[in-house]
């Protein structure tokens, strides 16, 4: 069979900036930044709450920082962990890291000790940069791990003493920790110091950033600085991005979607990135107003929170007028609901740590068609210089426009492996391909539709129910905030659905669960609507706003 993707047909869908093939220089994603700090020093480079910092103020503590890391033996290829929050500190350390030619190893504060064994010892980091919060977990086995220097920070380290305290950090305050480094102070008696800058190769690593897969012990992907450089460019290009664009850091820097949507494309620019140590609704709200932001890349349950929020129709946000979504699938009704309330349509994305954020996109302006088959919003076209194919989960062969399986891709954005893990490295990327564990469909027209992750397909009775196409139906009730569905045992049918859901605050009469059920059974086939749906108070997320259907069928069968 000829191969039906080859023709690419989505190419004509690209739209403004985008093109068959973006041209991206052979740099650093480094370079990238210090351009902008030679072009633009004194515009800012980042908002934090109430305060900015300039490109040549950001670049200056990084200078101080890479040269006081120098003395202690840091050099090209080392791994330092920088383990923050949504704070200046964590430009400051990453740009210092890559002055040395290092690779950042990004990890999530709410990290505990048995985890960051794991992680410090994979990737056998010398130095690690932690919240002072977080120093207590990485202490616990110092001494039986890698790690020679620990350096601690606070939220409030870089905030103005003479500005009032925002809501967020009302509750932080400074402490010192004993057998850790304060950052801030040693920069500051670094300053004025230059280690100068590694010349860094595009194929050199930029970052470790873990991720289990599907399955198995937490894997490093390898993301290199030509992979960070051509997504920041996809970004520019699919966003339609200018120097006059802000955007909003809605994603923690340490994940992909933060380290490129975010930093990455906001210092191709030389524009800010608005941060706000971590995610609170009434918060974002005033500084998306106060900075007038205009892009903005986050997961759906940011979107939920803000449209919820008693201040959302009390903020101008008419600056706002780029929205993206990732992370998981977008339902059609509530990108409906969002646009009927605000005149912003979401546009679906969609990528993984592995493609360094995006690798299917909807561009801005276009619209995610919907599946007439199963309901689902399109996650968009394969970005440019790029691939995308369906195969077979069992055999790999290639499968046609409009049958369900495995959904992989190619191109400048794939990681060049796992660290030091060939084995993982060999089972997920096969040529240039990378197997994302996801299953998909090709409509005729060259949009791609995600089903589900194959783990999460629910049997019932020997019919295939995709847990998205029931949330998507529940999303369409006004009064549903949330929806995560799953499958659960079944003495008859083997499986049947369940449905967790939360709902909106603004709701006078809130649903019962049969209500919510007779709602679904009302608009989808027998075999697939909830035979058991519980209303709570919040549903379990990742950081990156994922909605985590393990804990959910965890909580189920302990309840059984």
């Amino acid at each position: 069979m000829q191969d039906p993707y080859d023709r690419r047909i989505w190419q004509n869908k690209y739209t403004g900036a985008l093109s068959v093939g973006i041209d991206f220089p052979s740099i650093s994603a480094l370079d990238i930044f210090e351009r902008s700090v030679a072009k633009k020093p004194n515009l800012p480079a980042l908002h934090y709450f109430d305060i900015s910092f300039s490109y040549m103020e950001i670049d200056t503590m990084a200078a101080a920082l890479a040269a006081g890391l120098g003395d202690f033996g840091l050099t090209k290829g080392n791994r330092v962990i920088i383990q923050l929050q949504n704070i200046p500190q964590y430009l400051i350390s990453l740009y210092a890291v890559w002055k040395l030619g290092a690779i950042a190893v990004t990890l999530n504060p709410m990290f505990k000790s048995k985890e960051l064994e794991f992680y410090i010892n994979d990737c056998q980091a010398k130095i690690a940069i932690t919240m002072e919060a977080c120093f207590s977990e990485i202490a616990k086995f110092v001494d039986a791990s890698p790690l020679q220097h620990i350096f601690t920070t606070s939220e409030l380290d870089l905030y103005s003493p003479a500005l009032p305290k925002p809501a967020l950090l009302k509750k932080s305050c400074k402490k010192r920790c004993n057998g850790s480094i304060d950052l801030v102070e040693f920069v500051s008696k670094n300053q004025g110091r230059s280690a100068g800058s590694c010349k860094l190769l595009p194929e050199s690593p930029g970052y470790l950033t873990y991720t289990s897969g599907t399955t198995g012990i937490p894997k490093g992907a390898v993301n290199t600085h030509a992979n960070i450089v051509f997504s920041s460019h996809v970004y520019q290009a699919a966003c339609n991005l200018t120097e006059n664009d802000v955007v909003v850091g809605a994603a923690p820097f340490f994940h992909v979607t933060g380290s490129v949507g975010h930093l990455a494309v906001a210092a191709l620019l030389g524009i800010p990135v608005i941060s706000f140590f971590r995610f609170e609704p009434g918060e974002v709200l005033r500084l998306l107003e106060k900075w007038r932001a205009t892009m903005m890349i986050a997961p759906l349950t940011v979107y939920i929170a803000l449209l919820n929020h008693q201040d959302f129709f009390k903020r101008d946000l008419s600056a706002l007028k780029i929205l993206m979504s990732g992370g998981a699938p977008v339902p059609e009704g509530f990108v409906k609901k969002f646009e009927e309330k605000t005149a912003c349509y979401i546009h679906n994305w969609y990528g993984l740590t592995e493609t360094t954020s995006p690798a299917i996109i909807t561009p801005i302006g276009a619209r995610s068609p919907v599946d007439s088959d199963s309901g689902a919003l399109s996650i968009g076209i394969p970005v440019p210089n790029s691939m995308a194919k369906i195969v077979d989960t069992d055999t790999n062969e290639i499968l046609p426009p409009g049958e369900i399986g495995e959904l992989v891709v190619k191109g400048p954005m794939v990681v060049s492996g796992y660290w030091q893990n060939p084995e993982e490295a060999a089972k997920a990327i096969k040529d240039g391909w990378l197997h994302t564990g996801d299953v998909a469909k090709m409509d005729g027209e060259g949009w791609f539709y995600l089903v589900d992750r194959k783990k999460d397909l629910i049997n019932v009775s020997g019919y295939k129910v995709w847990p998205r196409d029931v949330e998507d139906v529940l999303y369409q009730h006004p009064a549903v905030k949330e929806a995560g569905v799953i499958g659960i045992p079944d003495d008859y049918r083997g499986e049947t659905v369940k449905a967790y859901v939360t709902l909106s605050d603004s709701v006078a009469d809130p649903p019962s669960s049969a209500e919510l059920i007779d709602f679904c059974k009302s608009r989808m086939a027998a075999y697939k609507y909830p035979r058991q749906i519980e209303i709570v108070v919040e549903l379990p997320k990742t950081l990156s706003g994922k909605i985590l259907r393990r804990e959910l069928r965890d909580k189920a069968l302990k309840i059984e």
